[in-house]
């Protein structure tokens, strides 16, 4: 399943990070609908909001249904049928949504066949590992490439910065009885974890079923995600097609201090070593301690004394004796401590 995730994006490097062609081949960022309520979060749950890719059409009927908007949303589906004044009164979860019976489901059936499918943004997701000594979190995220930067200029033609995270999820729109505002909310569709991903740490191979048996259903691509949002185009039949299971996926150890959701800091997904035995470093794992030493534009931050001494290596500029390469080599062990030491639960 997929309980917790992270965007740190600001509003605008968000719009940069979706850009797409369009059916003429002219690059497009999409529209921001309602960008003052969106809040970059490094530790974001369910009942919380978070950017969401839709078609146009779906918010006017006129519009090509290839053409994206952004938009926040609430995370946990209420369906438009609910009849209680008050969407806290909703008895299911409905923050993942399982593929084998989405169709089946009255809580996503309608909505589906209806065409409300979404692209849940994402930096990546967190998931635990039961262990002897208690859960060990990790995040799970695209591959990153030696080109990704940390920083990233307006006048930069193509996004450069971190790859997003793009999972299938489904929408809808509830309006309370009385009348008042619409509410737009989505689940993440889940999938079984693919049984042929494995990570090496500690010259130990770790399963990807190991670490979590069902993991979010990634659209990887933007030809998948096209057909996932476009349903005036791609019909539902055709469309769920997509939903399977995805090897491309890399992921790290993280501190513990994620557990809480109240902790909202770049220490959340930084890697941590666990042990004192060699970790393999990968370019994601580089281009990750890069990308958060950057302060980006919008994103959550907190004044220095606020912040676990650590963290401020990651989001001011290093002393001479801390730079990146010496960062790096702390947390693989090849000198002094790890940068992030795991706290207690």
């Amino acid at each position: 399943m997929c309980g917790r995730t992270a965007c740190s994006l600001g509003a605008d490097n968000l719009r940069r990070a979706c850009a797409y062609r369009d059916r003429r081949g002219c690059r497009r960022q999409p529209e921001w609908i309602r960008a003052e309520s969106y809040r970059p979060s490094y530790n974001k749950g369910p009942q919380s909001s978070g950017p969401v890719l839709l078609s146009r059409r779906h918010l006017q009927q006129d519009a090509d249904s290839s053409e994206r908007v952004l938009m926040d949303m609430r995370w946990g589906l209420i369906p438009s049928w609910f009849k209680k004044d008050d969407p806290s009164k909703m008895k299911f979860n409905t923050s993942n949504c399982r593929s084998d019976t989405m169709l089946e489901k009255s809580s996503y059936k309608s909505a589906l066949l209806k065409g409300k499918r979404c692209v849940v943004l994402a930096d990546g997701f967190y998931e635990w590992q039961q262990q002897s000594g208690g859960k060990q979190p990790y995040f799970i995220y695209f591959p990153q490439t030696k080109d990704t930067v940390a920083e990233e200029k307006e006048e930069d033609e193509e996004w450069r910065g971190w790859r997003l995270l793009t999972m299938a999820g489904i929408f809808d729109c509830w309006e309370p009885p009385a009348g008042g505002e619409v509410l737009y909310t989505y689940t993440i569709i889940t999938v079984d974890a693919s049984k042929d991903v494995s990570f090496i740490h500690h010259r130990q191979a770790l399963a990807l079923t190991t670490l979590f048996p069902r993991m979010p259903a990634i659209l990887d691509g933007d030809e998948a995600i096209r057909k996932w949002l476009d349903f005036a185009e791609v019909p539902t039949q055709e469309a769920v097609k997509l939903i399977q299971p995805t090897e491309n996926i890399v992921f790290h150890p993280v501190s513990t201090f994620v557990n809480s959701i109240r902790n909202n800091t770049p220490e959340c997904l930084a890697p941590i070593k666990l042990g004192y035995k060699e970790v393999r470093v990968t370019p994601s794992s580089k281009a990750m301690l890069g990308w958060l030493k950057s302060s980006q534009e919008g994103s959550p931050q907190k004044k220095e004394n606020d912040l676990p001494r650590w963290t401020s290596q990651f989001i001011h500029s290093p002393s001479p004796k801390k730079t990146s390469a010496g960062i790096l080599q702390q947390w693989l062990g090849k000198e002094g401590e790890p940068v992030a030491k795991k706290h207690k639960t």
